[in-house]
């Protein structure tokens, strides 16, 4: 649906993106994760074509129209709403801006309150608004020209469990619906739950692409979380240990093994695990395969 080839932006002597490719299909959702600094906003803004400056080249492979705004809906992480006239009024404005008006803009206006949720709240003025009702209206407005493409940076910053609902169903609606979705999210367990592949950038670089159960195969070690007193054997053989919270990881190939191994350890010492199991598999610990745990601004 959409094809990136050879991106490259450059600020001066600092290169914020470097030789991006991706092709991304319709009715998917696509995770952006990254460290901070990584070209992650510079990426999307390129994507949205707010900036238009750089070399390579941005194209829609399935649409009889050019590469244009009109197919692309932005979400920035700031909300970008005039929040002392109303939830109806600021749709409207957005719909206005994309050519709608009469009974559609009308029709548009009703579905999009349905989709986020603030019917109740059309007539009420922005500034009355909790910060996940505003989260969730700077959404709406993006969504008024039914684009095919729909770009979310980090848009569920700061916001209640119940927004944050309301965004997970309506991105799981535009994918049935056949729209391409890129998410930028710090949040790993909503690139889990939401995504359908995720693009790993780090200094500018794509590092890695590819279905979120395939990386979770090809990065991460099967292990088993132990916490407790006197509980690791003392032969460790196949296994070897990181620490977790207030517990260790046994990193190992065989975690069915390693743990009777600890279960009988356990028995013959007369100790007891405050806690044993089977670790799962968590993007984070790709993210940090991939990237490094140190934080970079």
């Amino acid at each position: 649906m959409l094809k990136l080839n050879q991106v490259k932006k450059q600020y001066g002597k600092n290169v914020a993106l470097r030789d991006v490719s991706l092709n991304l299909s319709s009715g998917k959702c696509y995770g952006l994760v990254g460290p901070n600094g990584a070209g992650k906003t510079t990426l999307l803004k390129i994507i949205a074509s707010i900036i238009q400056d750089f070399h390579g080249s941005v194209e829609f492979t399935n649409s009889p129209q050019a590469y244009s705004k009109e197919l692309i809906g932005y979400i920035p992480q700031e909300i970008c709403l005039e929040e002392t006239v109303t939830a109806r009024d600021n749709l409207s404005f957005f719909g206005k801006v994309y050519g709608l008006k009469g009974q559609m803009l009308r029709t548009r206006i009703n579905h999009v309150l349905n989709d986020i949720g603030l019917t109740e709240k059309a007539k009420h003025r922005v500034n009355t608004f909790s910060g996940g009702m505003k989260r969730r209206l700077n959404i709406g407005c993006a969504l008024m020209h039914t684009p095919d493409l729909i770009i979310m940076d980090e848009p569920t910053v700061g916001i209640d469990p119940q927004s944050r609902r309301y965004i997970f169903s309506m991105i799981e609606k535009l994918k049935d619906e056949g729209c391409t979705i890129i998410y930028a999210s710090h949040y790993m367990e909503e690139i889990e739950q939401l995504c359908d592949e995720a693009i790993f950038i780090d200094k500018g670089m794509v590092v890695e692409n590819d279905r979120v159960d395939v990386l979770l195969q090809k990065y991460v070690t099967p292990s088993i979380y132990l916490k407790g007193e006197n509980c690791i054997p003392e032969e460790k053989g196949d296994f070897s240990l990181s620490p977790r919270k207030d517990g260790y990881l046994l990193l190992t190939d065989n975690p069915i093994e390693v743990m009777q191994r600890v279960i009988i350890h356990c028995k013959n010492h007369a100790t007891q695990p405050e806690q044993l199991e089977l670790s799962q598999a968590r993007l984070e610990d790709v993210f940090f395969s991939l990237t490094g745990s140190q934080l970079r601004d």
